[in-house]
């Protein structure tokens, strides 16, 4: 299940755009609503999948963000929270960031709890350089990288088609075709390509790449590579392999990108004969581990960082595929001729089913195999085995392969550096560290340790091996049945024995498994010995088996026989030994009885012998021997390394065969000849052996093993009360004490049906260790479910031993009609040791000493208000009104995060409660505590308080068997009830000093002073604050949730008070129920969603055991206030007084006090507390009260000796929601809490007002004034010059629809604009979340109005007016109304530094200012790059990756005012839209220019001509009238001449 909540996206690129956010997961896509008119969308909305990860905004495409769900699971808590996806484009690399989206999302497995993390500070979040969606150790900055997957060609494909198919083509086409038409198929990060297909061929060639174009490092951490056949109808998988990039790269200093080969992959999956309905093609999917070799592949893959400047890259992100050179043989490796050798030593636990028909084992390597045919003729018990007694088969197999036995021995290296880590953790190494450890270091050196050997395990697991894993099968009548696989590293021979596998020469227990569905049976047991290595270096091959044999070369004659490896060996050395099984008991075993319990016994297999143990309750006590056991070699190599033991545990039936529990592993403890029969070797002690059922535990064991050469005589008598059946010998077998087991009975609690009838007279059976008690009958279970007789007693002999202590068995049967007993439910109580009583330790009781504590409380009485200076020592601000104060005040004060409390509540809140530093509120006087509890939990209060079982407790009762699914998840189906009571076990004889107290009951025993079991009537006061992260219950993603409470038979349905489309509803609602316990003692709250149509559906429901909060000692009944209050939100809401809760506290806990002192002091317990002792009334007037000193005595009762703990808190608690039909996953939290009161007790008064607090209807009045420096985008259509026709948009975020614009500044030739124009937008907003608040419907069809809590931000944007196209959008600026940078004095002052060193610079709040007037930026794109964007104000640290990504223009300056008041206040001064009544604004001083040209012609030329070109006029007039002077000088100037010359 895949959660993700899109919360909002920023600094998307794009005009004026309308963002949706689709969010795909493999096929499945989900969409959030659409926002208009915004780049920087809020959504808020979950989007839940049940299935790489991508985010993409449609319509356009902006950007996407991809992420495989590995990553997401893989991370602390399988989550990201409040973290901001980078989006890029993949048509346009070079393009860099497209914007953020922040979310959150989640990956849940079952089982899996998301717990919701510590909410950070919105600030904090708002730094998205600091808080991107990317795993830990992956740069912020990544580049764009190619991804070559080069595919050159396949070996060793099976066939995929049928033979009948082949016969009719040949019939037809005449020629005998290879079946089959592969491809390859490459997968990575969401985008696949495939190569061409190679028609009929078993060894196809392609020599073809496919190149990915995706960011480095990428979040897709796999490459799959599938081979597969094509097809007309179906293409089936051949085979998968996945690349790990992880594995082929280093991110280190010395590091390399990811890089491989060219080297051959093998490819494992389904067997190899082709059917055509394939059960396992899964196993080709690459789902599972493969059960045979399928194909190998030869590829390389290789990176290559791209420079995404240069200008001849390609820039989309689309797959290609093109062909590439063939490869030359040599490059994967010189081929050398591999020799593979294997022993049987022995064959036994194979299925009687299989056993009578003739058995064969096949070795394969690749498509190479072996195999050997054996009849089985020997039966133990249920099992055959093999008669391989002196004669030993041997197979052999040569094949050839590329030399890469470099790369296979560094692995087998790193495997033995991190066995050696693991073995000599506990030895040499950990004593050295030990002096640098101390108590709080231990887990960090622990978890360093385990970080280290976990990098060498994934260090170790080679890539490129070349050589394929070697498949053990037994075969039934040609029908293959079991398997077992071993890797090829393992078995592998080098001449350095660090170098040599594990497995490589030695003798090796292998367990076959079947496929399918019965994975986890074994079906043979192998001893095996298995030699791989080079044939030239084969002369060792047998070195490794146990000595003693002689080898038997084939029967064929013929030159080289002497060098042939041997068909068989026959051994002649051989040790007999006893082995000495001693089964002492099994606990905690797996349900394989439908009732719930199991009759278990033991089979024990060594060699090929079995025993078997007798069924009893599983403490068998038994001594098992097997005689005459013949081991084959010397006995010094036993003695190193003997033979392992299989224990496996069957439940008996009465009618048909016994059922498989589990199975566990032992090696025996060997004694030779010449050794001693003593410490320290012998006799083993007994330990515990872990059972499993396949991959889950199902139980332990508790025995020993001994295999002994010569025989020691067996101690202590055989048991003549059980046959011939021996016990565990004395030396062996615990040592036993004399134990009584009290056992208190309190009652059942719902039991369901039997056989379809009602459970009516149950009873409790106790049994441990063959001994039990029974509890009294129960008359009526319906009328009183609880026990008349409380405490029962039995003696039985356990094991000084703790640790050995067998289980105690919980029973509950149902007395029917004729003397009939029918089993109810079972439980079993594996581990006694929190039951073992302890006396109470006397150095605690000496408490009367002179140095006692004193908790001295600070109590201001200082009446003076304190007033605060503001900055700058502007206007003081005012003592909080206690009026405003409220329980949410004191809620959102006690969440410790900042993102809920507002900073004007905050400021005025600091003096009410802020639990983390421990003060407390009375009438504004602080009041400091040592030590003051959290208020909000954020779990349930059980996990706080161990479940309230401080002395009641609770067993589930079980019956059926248990599911057999991994994780035992299934057992919450089995469960049918449940035993409320407890157990006490002492040794006898116990201390007088106990029995003698006062007041000891001998009835009751250990269970002094427990309140009586009879019913009592209880006023149970449910408060529900409200539900976080909801699972959507409708098409839409949303839900519409109500509140149901369920106590017995009452149910309260808040079903008219439905919360339309929230997944965080707001409730704030309490109820209260009468109840009578224990018939009704399990509150069930869930929360449902409302539907039009058809029934409601559950989302999720919470299950709170109310009893045992009543009867706690932690006294949950009311939670203790931190304060005390007569009056006002605060007041004191427990019906009784502290001081009157003390003193019965006291008279249970039989101590002293409480004794109230003159000034101020309190004593209990020797032990002296101070406090205030004055209190207010509603008048304000002050009187005596002793209540504060009882009050800090509750608030220390854990300190008290003895009898102390930790009281419950006024608290509110967190729990999960959880839906039956989804089990595992949570469907949300709910936040309430509980209050219950005796009804034999004064009544409680009112309950507290906990409503939602209603939205403050606000106004804010924007003027604009003027603006300036605007950009100039139109040209003028006389002279051409550049200008604009400015108008300002604005509205506030959420409310699009109701935006407003100025008039038109029509021809502003600088920029500038004049307005003196006035927005209004009323708006209603919650001051503690700091949240406008929207109602309204989301469609025309929609039924009701959904209200949306959206942040405060103003959007103004600044347009050009067209007359004939579309207003062009020259920039932007958003105003986050509670945090913006003070607007500049000066429109020259204004810059783009304003934003982007916000950091820097002081921010203000309107909502304490009132009133701003400034200059602030228009911001947009650069010019040169191909889209603008509008950059929102934000609260950003714009750092320098931010400034690259986002280089910012300045598209203009505008001189605001900002004006926010109250709606009471609106109403008494209203004003005007624009420039209208009431108080109108004057009409702004616009240039003459500004009217349009063709309506008064002459007055605009005159203003262009004059004033833009006067200058120019008189310069051009001057100089034409100089150039007539020139021209009439050179006109007339001959002429003079002449006269002058002629003297005319």
């Amino acid at each position: 299940y895949i959660s993700i909540t899109v919360i909002e996206a920023r600094q998307l690129i794009g005009l004026n755009m309308d963002p949706v956010v689709c969010v795909e997961i493999g096929d499945d896509k989900k969409y959030t609503s659409m926002k208009e008119s915004t780049n920087c969308p809020y959504y808020n909305e979950l989007i839940a999948l049940y299935t790489i990860l991508f985010f993409t905004f449609f319509g356009t495409l902006v950007g996407t963000f991809k992420m495989d769900v590995g990553t997401v699971y893989f991370q602390p808590e399988h989550q990201f929270y409040h973290k901001w996806a980078i989006l890029s484009d993949p048509d346009d690399i070079t393009a860099g960031s497209k914007g953020y989206i922040k979310c959150d999302i989640a990956v849940v497995g079952k089982g899996d709890n998301i717990k919701t993390p510590h909410k950070a500070n919105e600030t904090d979040e708002d730094d998205i350089e600091g808080n991107l969606l990317l795993p830990e150790g992956i740069p912020a900055e990544r580049q764009w990288a190619r991804f070559y997957v080069k595919i050159f060609r396949a070996e060793g494909l099976p066939k995929m088609n049928t033979s009948i198919m082949a016969n009719v083509k040949k019939a037809f086409i005449g020629e005998n075709r290879d079946l089959v038409d592969p491809y390859v198929q490459v997968h990575f990060a969401g985008q696949k390509g495939k190569t061409s297909v190679q028609k009929s061929s078993y060894e196809p060639i392609w020599n073809e790449q496919i190149i990915f174009t995706e960011l480095f490092p990428p979040l897709c951490k796999r490459i799959k590579v599938q081979i597969r056949d094509s097809d007309k109808v179906n293409d089936v998988a051949i085979g998968t392999h996945f690349i790990d990039l992880r594995k082929i790269s280093n991110d280190g200093d010395k590091g390399f990108l990811p890089t491989m080969g060219p080297a051959w992959v093998n490819m494992y999956g389904s067997t190899r004969q082709y059917t055509l309905m394939d059960e396992h093609q899964d196993l080709n999917d690459g789902l599972g581990e493969g059960v045979s070799f399928r194909a190998r592949l030869l590829l390389s893959v290789a990176v290559e960082i791209l420079d995404t400047t240069s200008p001849e890259i390609f820039s989309s992100t689309e797959v290609h595929v093109e062909s590439v050179s063939n490869i030359s043989e040599s490059a994967t490796g010189k081929i050398e001729e591999f020799f593979v050798f294997g022993s049987f030593l022995e064959a036994t636990m194979i299925d009687r089913k299989t056993g009578d028909k003739p058995i064969s084992f096949e070795i394969t390597i690749d498509c190479i195999l072996f195999s050997n045919i054996m009849k089985c003729n020997q039966q133990v018990l249920n099992y055959f085995h093999l008669p391989y007694f002196e004669k030993k088969p041997c197979i052999y197999i040569k094949s050839w392969w590329q030399d890469q036995r470099r790369r296979l021995y560094n692995s087998n290296m790193m495997d033995k550096i991190a066995d050696k880590l693991v073995s000599d953790s506990m030895g040499q190494q950990a004593k050295q560290i030990r002096t640098q450890v101390k108590k709080n270091t231990v887990r960090d050196k622990l978890k360093l340790v385990q970080n280290f050997l976990q990098k060498l395990r994934f260090l170790a697991d080679e890539p490129q091996h070349s050589i394929p894993d070697v498949f053990i099968w037994m075969m039934n009548n040609n029908k293959r049945i079991a398997y077992a696989r071993i890797p090829s590293k393992d078995i592998l021979y080098s001449i350095v024995d660090e170098e040599t596998g594990k497995d490589c020469g030695k003798v090796k227990a292998v367990f076959l498994k079947g496929f399918g569905p019965a994975g986890w049976t074994v079906q043979a047991k192998l001893e095996l010995y298995l030699w791989l290595g080079l044939n030239k270096q084969r002369k060792d091959f047998l070195c490794g088996l146990p000595n003693g044999f002689e080898e038997i070369k084939a029967t064929k004659t013929g030159p080289g026989l002497h060098s042939m490896p041997p068909v068989g060996l026959v051994y002649d050395m051989k040790q007999v030994f006893q082995l000495r099984a001693h089964m002492y008991q099994a606990r905690s075993l797996f349900a394989a009885d439908s009732s719930g319990l199991s009759d278990p016994f033991a089979r024990v297999f060594f060699s090929t012998h079995s025993q078997v143990t007798e069924t009893l309750c599983p403490t068998w006590d038994q001594l098992l021997v097997f005689d005459d056991v013949e081991l084959f070699g010397e006995a010094s190599e036993l003695r190193d390394d003997p033979p392992i033991i299989v224990v496996e545990i069957y439940d008996q039936d009465t009618v048909g065969k016994a059922e498989f529990i589990g199975r566990t592993f032992a090696k025996p403890t060997i004694k030779m000849c010449d050794e001693h029969y003593a410490p320290p070797r012998f006799p083993p002690q007994l330990e515990y052996f872990q059972i499993y059922r396949g991959n889950c535990t199902a139980g332990e064991l508790l025995a020993a093993f001994e295999l002994l050469a010569d025989l020691p005589p067996l101690e202590g008598p055989t048991d003549s009360e059980r046959g011939p059946i021996l016990p565990v010998p004395l030396g062996i077998r615990p040592v036993l004490s004399r134990y009584r087991i009290e056992v208190l009975f309190w009652g059942l609690r719902d039991l369901k049906r039997i056989n379809l009838a009602q459970v009516d007279r149950p009873r409790v059976d106790i049994e441990c260790a063959g001994r039990g008690v029974q509890s009294a009958l129960i008359q009526n279970y319906k009328k009183n479910p609880n026990f008349s007789t409380l405490v029962k007693w039995f003696e039985v002999d356990l094991p000084e031993n703790e640790l050995l202590h067998p289980p105690l068995n919980i029973r509950v049967v149902d007395c029917r009609a004729f003397g009939r007993y029918i089993l109810v439910g079972s439980h079993a109580v594996s581990s006694l040791r929190r039951f073992i009583y302890s006396a109470p330790d006397k150095t605690s009781n000496n408490w009367a000493t002179a140095g006692a504590d004193h908790h001295v409380m600070n109590y201001d009485k200082d009446k003076k208000k304190k007033k605060k200076k503001k900055k700058g020592g502007m206007e003081e601000e005012d003592e909080p009104d206690e009026s405003v104060l409220d329980w949410w005040s004191k809620y959102f004060a006690s969440i410790e995060t900042l993102k809920e409390v507002c900073p004007f509540e905050y400021s005025q809140f600091c003096l009410l409660l802020h639990v983390s530093y421990g003060t407390f509120f009375h009438k504004h006087n602080p009041i400091r505590l040592t030590n003051t509890s959290r208020l909000v939990y954020n779990k349930e209060l059980e996990s706080e308080y161990g479940n309230f079982e401080d002395w009641l407790h609770t067993f589930n009762l079980y019956r059926g068997k248990a599911g057999e699914d991994d994780e035992h998840a299934l057992d919450d189906d089995r469960i049918v009830g449940r035993f409320k009571g407890s157990l006490c076990i002492y040794k006898l004889p116990v201390s007088e000093e106990i029995t003698r107290e006062a007041g000891f009951d001998p009835n009751m025993g250990m269970f002094q002073s427990i309140p009586h079991n009879d019913p009592v009537n209880v006023l149970v006061r449910v408060y529900v604050v409200r539900a976080t992260d909801l699972h959507p219950a409708d098409i839409n993603g949303k839900a519409d949730p109500y509140v149901v409470i369920k106590l017995g038979k009452s149910e309260v349905k808040d079903k008219e008070n439905y919360i339309s489309k929230q997944l965080n509803p707001v409730f704030g609602k309490s109820f209260d129920i009468e109840a009578t316990f224990p018939m009704e003692s399990m509150l069930t709250v869930s929360v449902y969603d409302w539907d039009l149509v058809g029934t409601d559906d559950l989302i999720g429901e919470t299950k709170i055991d109310l009893e045992n909060r009543f009867y706690s000692k932690f006294r949950v009944t009311c939670g203790i206030s931190s304060s005390y209050s007569v009056h006002g939100y605060n007041s004191w809401r427990d019906p009784m007084k502290p001081s009157q809760i003390l003193a019965k506290l006291c008279k249970d806990g039989k101590i002293d006090g409480p004794h109230y002192g003159p000034g101020g002091k309190v004593k209990v317990a020797n032990r002296i507390f101070t406090a205030p002792t004055e209190i207010e009334d509603e008048n304000g007037l002050k009187k005596q009260t002793e209540e504060h000193l009882a009050l800090t005595v509750l608030n220390h009762w854990e300190e008290i000796p003895r009898v102390g703990c930790k009281l419950v808190p006024e608290h509110v608690e967190t729990r999960p929601l959880l839906n039956p039909d989804k089990p595992g996953i949570e469907q949300g939290r709910i936040e309430m809490w509980v209050d219950m009161f005796p009804m034999d007790m004064p009544a409680p008064g009112p309950a507290i007002d906990i409503s939602p607090r209603k939205p403050k209807s606000f106004e804010l009045r924007v003027i604009i004034w003027n603006t300036d420096d605007v950009i100039l985008e139109d040209d003028a259509f006389m002279t051409g010059e550049k200008m604009s026709d400015i108008y300002v948009r604005g509205w506030l975020k959420g409310q699009q629809e109701d935006k407003q614009d100025t008039d038109v500044h029509y021809h502003s030739l600088t920029g500038e604009g004049n307005f003196n124009w006035r927005f209004v937008f009323p708006f209603d907003y919650l001051m503690a979340e700091e949240k406008i608040v929207i109602s309204k419907k989301e469609s025309m069809f929609s039924w009701d109005e959904t209200e949306y809590k959206i942040p405060p931000r103003l959007t103004l944007q600044v347009w050009d007016a067209d007359h004939f196209s579309a207003d062009d959008f020259l920039g932007a600026i958003e105003l986050d109304l509670n945090r913006f940078p003070r607007g500049a004095k000066t429109a020259k002052q204004c810059t783009l530094d304003m934003i982007r060193n916000e950091q820097d610079l002081p921010t203000i709040s309107i909502f304490k200012q009132k009133r701003v007037k400034g200059w602030w930026p228009f911001v947009a794109r650069n010019e040169n790059d191909e889209m603008e964007l509008t950059v929102r104000q934000s609260r950003v640290k714009m750092s320098k990756i931010m400034t690259v990504l986002f280089s910012m223009s300045l598209q203009g300056k505008v001189e605001a005012e900002l004006h926010l008041v109250t709606a009471e206040e609106a109403e008494k001064s209203p004003v005007g839209l624009g420039r209208n009544e009431p108080d109108p604004l004057e009409k702004p001083n616009r240039p003459d220019t500004t009217f349009l040209w063709f309506l008064s012609p002459l007055k605009a030329i005159r203003y262009l001509v004059c004033n833009r070109y006067k200058w120019l006029i008189i310069k051009i007039v001057l100089a034409l009238l100089l150039l007539i002077m020139v021209g009439l000088f050179l006109y007339s100037m001959p002429g003079y001449l002449v006269k002058k010359l002629l003297g005319a």
